[in-house]
């Protein structure tokens, strides 16, 4: 895969996600915070100190805060990943990767239901649990992505205090295993997941689409189904095992 005119590499032994080579290195030990657009030029950037965790712990800083309407591109986030990317209102991630997926690899918090977060090319590896995690209003759209060894490529929270109905639009994906499904939503909450253009790669029991019983409270949200529906738009064709 070439990626900005460049062959791309493949780090970390098994993984087949195409991860640019660096081409300079940043440690970070207090959030960037990002507004209009910023090109990382293809630098990896890590935490260390207050962001040198890479672990599941709940409320990690990130290691970038994106404003309402601010871009991110050409960036690849190493390890410690503490907390990825926030997103505070509209955003768009272009080009951007993950070599080890910290707490989440970007998390979406707009409060407006017509707010935007826009995932466009890039890839992630190694999610023990989630990659993007919608925590506030609002639609995702996941384009042109590259995923392995995940969780959930997206999950709608389950638990928020504050709950709306979100909204995901995820084409032309490859998800290579392993790896457990690529959305989960509430169907109480009216969430939905758009899926066209998807590729599984060994594994052809992976799921595509988790049905939740959200709640307002600290519990866990209760799995109730899963599959084509209301709430999880595709067919059979949108999908394709390898």
């Amino acid at each position: 895969m070439t990626v900005l005119g460049m062959v791309v590499a493949v780090p970390y032994g098994h993984a087949e996600v195409p991860v640019p080579d660096a081409r300079g290195e940043q440690a970070v030990d207090a959030t960037i915070t990002v507004e209009g657009t910023m090109d990382g030029g293809l630098t990896r950037y890590y935490g260390e100190g207050e962001l040198g965790g890479g672990g599941q712990d709940e409320g990690q800083p990130p290691i970038f805060e994106l404003a309402d309407g601010a871009t991110l591109q050409n960036v690849i986030i190493g390890a410690p990943a503490a907390d990825g990317i926030h997103c505070e209102g509209s955003c768009a991630l272009r080009n951007v990767w993950w070599e080890d997926v910290g707490e989440d690899a970007a998390t979406f918090d707009a409060d407006d239901a017509s707010a935007t977060m826009t995932v466009q090319g890039g890839g992630a590896q190694y999610a023990e649990d989630k990659v993007f995690q919608a925590n506030g209003a609002g639609t995702m759209t996941i384009s042109d992505f590259q995923v392995e060894d995940f969780g959930k490529l997206y999950r709608s929270c389950g638990n928020c205090s504050d709950q709306f109905d979100r909204h995901v639009v995820i084409d032309n994906v490859t998800a290579t295993a392993p790896g457990d499904t690529l959305a989960g939503v509430n169907i109480n909450y009216g969430d939905t997941a758009e899926f066209s253009d998807i590729t599984i790669v060994g594994d052809s029991e992976m799921g595509i689409c988790s049905w939740y019983e959200g709640t307002e409270d600290s519990g866990e949200p209760e799995e109730v189904g899963g599959g084509p529906g209301a709430n999880c738009l595709y067919d059979q064709s949108d999908i394709t095992f390898e």
